[in-house]
């Protein structure tokens, strides 16, 4: 019975650490998956505000997006679409947050360059990232980069951009992760994913 406790244990515990591990690259995540219920963590706003991440959820059903960070400019063209296709989010019943590893001044500047209206949160230490299994190793010529954007507090992982879809519990309704950091759900298609899950 010892060793069957054990057992079960150890392959949780790898599990829990295979998730907030740091992949080598991109194609070597383990995202959380549909089905499964988010962590809870604390973030910061762009006013530097604590925000916990269950509390914000509890809302309001949520299209919770993770991106590389204001300085990219494929982030930069996604977050502009969804700032185009909000009011039809909105009306759907959804608020859009957007995380990403950006310290809170960064996301005063994202938000006015890309005109957002919706939350952009800080989790520049990864705690979150790690937890959605969405962290991988920065190749070297994004570090310098990634360290100026997080103030000093990320010189080595990035998120592989991503989309969840969440209820006001928390549990995962639809996800869109894309290793390929390039390609991005595209707005249109989004909102006909929540349609359906209406």
């Amino acid at each position: 019975m010892k060793k069957a406790l054990f057992t079960l244990f150890a392959a949780a515990s790898t599990v829990a650490n295979a998730q907030n591990a740091v992949a080598k690259t991109a194609t070597d995540i383990a995202p959380l998956l549909i089905g499964e219920k988010i962590p809870n963590s604390t973030l910061k706003s762009s006013d530097n505000a604590t925000v916990s991440l269950s509390e914000l959820i509890s809302k309001k059903k949520t299209v919770l997006v993770f991106y590389r960070g204001g300085w990219c400019p494929y982030c930069n063209l996604h977050l502009s679409a969804l700032a185009e296709a909000e009011k039809q989010i909105l009306d759907l019943g959804y608020q859009i947050v957007a995380v990403s590893p950006d310290s809170p001044e960064n996301l005063k500047v994202t938000a006015e360059k890309d005109k957002v209206k919706y939350t952009l949160l800080s989790d520049a230490d990864g705690t979150l990232i790690k937890e959605f299994g969405i962290a991988f190793e920065a190749p070297e010529n994004y570090k310098s980069v990634i360290n100026v954007h997080s103030n000093g507090m990320n010189t080595s992982f990035l998120p592989v951009p991503s989309v969840f879809v969440v209820n006001t519990s928390g549990d995962i309704l639809f996800e869109y992760v894309s290793p390929d950091f390039k390609q991005r759900i595209n707005a249109d298609l989004l909102v006909s994913v929540l349609k359906t899950l209406k």
